[in-house]
């Protein structure tokens, strides 16, 4: 299937979203791949958490709950100026459930007051009717459920 990717820089305490609804919800999406990279790798000592939701979020928080059935992917990279470890340490965790839906992306940055770029890739996939029905009824109950 088709791979969409998207790229950004997402600052400390932002809230993104990537808007991938349709008209008719046939499209679904699965995340494939979510890569993290300081703003000023080597300049400045660095943690930032960035979490991916499948409903809106009106916080940002450097928690992680892996049974919040909204998370769809977590990744942390650290750097470090010092070179006490090798820059770029990062996790990412994510879940393999199909979406079709608009995703939100959170940043909390636990060091400095700076950005975190985000490199994401979609792989799409096209929704039977039943299908569509359930992953929209299911976004809809996550959001009650908020």
């Amino acid at each position: 299937m088709p791979i969409k990717s998207f790229r950004g820089k997402i600052a400390d305490g932002g809230i993104d979203t990537i808007s991938l609804h349709t008209n008719n919800g046939s499209t679904g999406y699965r995340i494939k791949k979510l890569q993290l990279f300081g703003q000023q790798p080597g300049t400045v000592d660095q943690e930032s958490t960035v979490k991916i939701f499948s409903i809106p979020q009106t916080t940002a928080a450097s928690t992680v709950d892996f049974s919040d059935n909204t998370l769809l992917a977590v990744g942390y990279v650290e750097t470090d100026q010092a070179q006490t470890f090798s820059p770029g340490d990062s996790v990412v965790v994510f879940d393999n459930v199909t979406f079709n839906q608009d995703i939100y992306l959170t940043h909390v940055e636990d060091k400095a007051s700076v950005s975190c770029n985000y490199y994401i890739e979609l792989e799409m996939v096209k929704l039977a009717l039943d299908e569509n029905t359930v992953a929209t009824l299911k976004d809809i109950r996550n959001i009650i459920q908020e």
